[in-house]
């Protein structure tokens, strides 16, 4: 468990993370997803960290940030994995509203089935649901879900959802080159998204380094008619194709903020140049992590991202 950032967000802003599920605990294995391949799949609620120990640690931070006159606009729910499968997940909100911050969580949508998860996720300020595909078959190619669970039951459960839900409503679908990019795909998908009346929805295209290499992005024709044909049904669409920026923010500890944020949020080199400078610091810290098997360097798109080391053998 760990609390990181702020990270910088086209959609929430400043964005203060709170990872409250264990590494790669999750229903999904997305072939896309920037923290590596899924290795405990899950679709029960169960316990994971203490509550009071993870409003101790958001609570430490925000006071830091705050003597620091750095601003916070969401604690956000991005775990290393699907953070509705912690059944604490209310209670957790509920003590982090003592913090006087809007709380944001982004979660796959996939158990919205289960009205105990509806109702922990009415009690947050504003909630992504993503939706990559409607379609069966490119739904389970795309996001190797959990065998139990049943594409219908989650789209049944999305609308539960998304009808009684009183916050900020958002979507994202991220498009995989040669899997959700056909056109009855995202006619399905965007007729969805259209119905459930999202305040904004997102596309997305893979910008940091996916669980698997070959991961492309669509051709920029392809992306194109992806807008296109959501512009076309849904009333606020937004693409998200380039980076997001640099601005992450430098606490006094930076091997406890390279490895907490490197943990769920690869960062480009630049960024990581950024924050050492900021802190006016040198590479020692950066050649510690890398020596110790902790963190890799890894290349996507032609730039040199910096990670958390998935590998087995990692500490």
């Amino acid at each position: 468990m760990n609390v990181f950032g702020p990270i910088p967000s086209r959609r929430l802003g400043r964005s203060l993370g709170i990872n409250n599920i264990p590494p790669k605990t999750c229903s999904y294995s997305c072939v896309y997803c920037q923290v590596g391949r899924t290795n405990k799949m899950h679709i029960e609620r169960q316990k994971f960290y203490e509550p009071a120990e993870i409003l101790y640690e958001a609570a430490e931070k925000v006071a830091q940030l705050k003597k620091l006159n750095k601003p916070i606009d969401y604690l956000t729910f991005v775990p290393d994995g699907e953070p509705t499968l912690d059944i604490n997940l209310g209670y957790i909100i509920d003590l982090l509203k003592s913090l006087n911050i809007k709380i944001a969580v982004i979660t796959n949508g996939s158990l919205l089935w289960k009205k105990d998860v509806r109702e922990d996720l009415f009690k947050s300020d504003l909630v992504s649901i993503k939706i990559d595909s409607v379609i069966e078959k490119i739904w389970r190619k795309i996001n190797r879900p959990h065998h139990k669970l049943a594409l219908s039951k989650l789209i049944e459960g999305i609308d539960d959802f998304c009808r009684h839900f009183k916050g900020n409503l958002l979507t994202e679908t991220m498009l995989v080159g040669g899997i959700n990019d056909t056109e009855e795909s995202l006619v399905g998908t965007a007729e969805l998204i259209n119905w459930i009346e999202p305040a904004t929805a997102y596309l997305l295209i893979p910008t940091r380094p996916p669980a698997e290499s070959w991961v492309i992005p669509p051709s920029n024709e392809v992306i194109n008619k992806a807008f296109q044909i959501f512009n076309e049904r849904i009333n606020k669409v937004e693409l998200i194709s380039g980076y997001e920026g640099n601005d992450f923010t430098y606490t006094g500890d930076l091997e406890e903020e390279l490895s907490s944020t490197l943990s769920v949020h690869p960062m480009r080199e630049d960024a990581v140049e950024t924050l050492i400078a900021e802190g006016m610091e040198d590479q020692s810290v950066l050649k510690k992590l890398l020596h110790e098997g902790k963190v890799v360097e890894v290349e996507y798109n032609g730039k040199k991202y910096l990670q958390r080391n998935f590998s087995k053998n990692s500490t």
